[in-house]
């Protein structure tokens, strides 16, 4: 199956800015097709220095979900634009 999880909450919103991954990491180890689209405050969240300080609460490291996403070959959007992130 393919899926699409879309965020639009940032570092506000720590627990909730990290959902999104959780159930994209999720989906991606039942073996699905994963896309994560970002848009509005959530752009921030792949940018290194935003992404250490986010800790949701009773969930993995937002950094580790990040890295996850990246190494499982997740595709991601932002705003609109397919990108590659470092």
């Amino acid at each position: 199956m393919k899926f699409l999880f879309s965020g639009t909450v940032g570092s506000e919103n720590p627990t909730q800015a990290s959902l999104t991954f959780v159930q994209a990491k999720a989906a991606n180890d039942a073996g699905n097709d994963v896309t994560i689209a970002l848009a509005g405050d959530a752009v921030v969240l792949f940018n290194p220095t935003v992404a250490e300080n986010i800790q949701g609460m009773g969930l993995p490291a937002f950094p580790d979900l990040i890295k996850y996403v990246k190494e499982a070959g997740s595709r991601r959007v932002f705003d609109g634009r397919r990108i590659s992130v470092a």
